[in-house]
Parts: C-alpha cells; structure tokens; sequence
C-alpha cells in the first residue's frame, strides 16, 4: 500500500507523510525505540525489542507490499519523527473487515499536527483497503490521545482496567476504541 503527502505543520514547517520502505529501516526502528523511551502508554519498552534494523527493513517492504497494510512515517527535514500504521486483525472470514491502528512520535514534535495527520492517512488509508472497522487501545490516563481519537469520530467500546502493568505507574487501564469507516 502506498501514501505520500506534503503537510505544513502549525509552526509552518513541512512535514512529508509516506509509506516507510526497506530503505527506512534503521530510522523507523531509532524513531520506535526513542518514543517507546519517552512514554509509558505505549504498548512495550524499548529493552523489550528483538527486531535489527534489517529485520525492521524487510518488515517494512512487506507493509509497502500488501494491499491492505501500511507504516506511514513522518518525515520533517529528512528526519523520521514519527509512524502510524494499520494492519489486519486477522485473514479469517469473520475477522477480515477489522484494522488495528497505532502510532507513535517523538515528543520534541508533539502538538505540532503530526497526530492528528497520520490518524487521518491512516483512515484514509483503512477506507481505500476496504475495511469497515478501525480499531486502537489508548491507556485512559492518556487524555490528549482519548481526546484526538474522538475527534475523529472513535468511540469507546469497552474497558480493561488491568490492560497494561507499567513498570513505573502499576496497572493501566486500557480504553478500546473503534471507528466505523
């Protein structure tokens, strides 16, 4: 699946959007490790990834690849700040019309528009593969991503108040949220 779009970001920097290839692998795999360095809401810590840089290379030409799965990178200055993607809940009959959405970005570029533009290429991107449903988990102490997901029209369908065991805060709860596309 292929994306590319030039966005200008609210301190009027361009930012480019697109599908990471196998020539990105270093960088998206630098940009996955620092924000999982920065934050505790996402899923896993950065000491907890096995993937090289050429593992996450090929693990990305495989996304460019498929018709119905991408990484999207954001890119301000040739520098990787940032990635969002969809896959597949699973290729069973019963499961196929269902995504599940993540994202992550280095918080020196937090509050610029970066989320909200790879959260609406990443709908965009859900549609054109033909999915019906769009699916993420956001920790419920995360406020400012409940509150950009909802913006896009995701609504809260359950909760799992023991989703996450953080090494610093304990357990997290877990929100699932799911868009109808």
């Amino acid at each position: 699946m292929h994306y590319h779009k030039i966005i200008t970001l609210k301190n009027s920097a361009s930012c480019t959007l697109r599908n990471a290839d196998f020539a990105d692998g270093e960088a998206v795999l630098d940009v996955f490790l620092l924000t999982h360095r920065q934050t505790d809401f996402l899923l896993s810590y950065s000491d907890e990834n096995t993937f090289t840089a050429e593992e996450e290379a090929r693990y990305l030409k495989d996304m460019t690849d498929s018709p119905d799965e991408i990484e999207i990178l954001a890119e301000i200055d040739g520098k990787v700040v940032g990635t969002a993607g969809i896959s597949k809940i699973g290729r069973q009959c019963k499961v196929r019309h269902r995504a599940d959405f993540g994202i992550g970005i280095d918080e020196k570029y937090w509050g610029l528009g970066i989320g909200s533009a790879l959260t609406a290429a990443c709908i965009e991107c859900a549609r054109a593969a033909g999915y019906k449903q769009l699916e993420l988990q956001c920790v419920a102490q995360n406020p400012k991503a409940l509150e950009l997901y909802r913006r896009f029209g995701f609504i809260e369908f359950g909760r799992n108040p023991m989703g996450f065991n953080s090494r610093i805060s304990g357990y997290q709860e877990l929100v699932y949220m799911r868009l109808e596309l």
